[in-house]
């Protein structure tokens, strides 16, 4: 039911049905609605994909807490916090899960500053971006607990990974997953933790004691995100401005060096590039 909420499509207003429509007028809808929709598209499986997160966290045993979407101040950072997607404190350890809502192949190495996505497209490391949330998490925290921490970035089942065999082994501290698997690897790396440990290494009043600590933290100021969030988006436009004549406008598709050349010498395109197909719809 849920899943038929987030798919379903509003209904065309009809009331502009006589209007009469040129060729030209006819491609302009027919671009803006193909436009308008890989954007609903992309916005309802990155929801999609948070949907079955948020239920395998609830699944969890009720002795593990957790908390989504925190922020908090990171001195470290260019905007001055860090955003945080997931956090999961258990008796063996706390996973800090960072998710990325891309689709492709996903090419990267532990030590690589940069990752690749369909070999083209850069992407920050996202190991690293989650190793910065943890340091502002530790500042949280007492020095005691700071060797728990186990890190953890989520790809949607989209992606095909391939990056270092070791993110993807067990008992590596740093594990890339597909988020359909996140619950299977959170358990079996608390089972390994268990046979290393042999008891708890947090117990109840810890495991408390941290999640008050981070739910305290969290900055909940809606003008404080919305600076956030837009100093982020600001500096990803302006990386998106460097890669982005390398993909179609509408579909996000790679194209060739040839295709985007032909697009921006032709002032049809208006110094945007497209792919063949959607060349044909303008």
């Amino acid at each position: 039911m849920f899943l038929n909420f987030l798919l379903k499509n509003k209904k065309n207003n009809n009331s502009n049905k006589n209007m009469k429509q040129t060729p030209s007028t006819i491609k302009k809808t027919h671009y803006d609605a193909t436009r308008i929709k890989n954007e609903q598209i992309a916005v309802r499986k990155g929801e999609l994909g948070e949907y079955k997160i948020d239920i395998q966290l609830t699944q969890m045993p009720k002795e593990y807490m957790y908390l989504s979407d925190l922020l908090v101040k990171n001195p470290k950072s260019s905007t001055g916090y860090s955003q945080i997607d997931h956090v999961i404190i258990t008796p063996y350890g706390l996973f800090v899960i960072e998710t990325k809502n891309y689709m492709g192949t996903i090419y990267g190495g532990k030590e690589r500053k940069t990752w690749l996505i369909n070999g083209k497209f850069k992407m920050i490391n996202p190991l690293m971006q989650n190793y910065g949330h943890i340091q502002a998490l530790k500042n949280l925290i007492d020095l005691k607990y700071h060797q728990y921490f186990i890190s953890m970035v989520s790809f949607t089942k989209r992606c095909t990974f391939k990056i270092d065999e070791e993110l993807r082994k067990i008992n590596s501290s740093e594990l890339v997953v597909y988020d359909i698997e996140l619950t299977e690897f959170i358990n079996r790396k608390v089972a390994v933790l268990k046979l290393h440990h042999k008891n708890f290494v947090l117990m109840k009043d810890d495991i408390v004691k941290i999640y008050t600590s981070f739910l305290n933290s969290n900055i909940e100021d809606e003008s404080i995100r919305k600076q956030h969030i837009d100093s982020i988006q600001r500096k990803q436009n302006n990386y998106d401005e460097r890669v982005i004549e390398n993909k179609c406008i509408v579909c996000h598709a790679p194209v060739s060096e040839k295709v985007k050349s032909f697009c921006l010498s032709n002032k049809k395109f208006l110094g945007k590039v497209y792919c063949y197909e959607h060349q044909k719809i303008l």
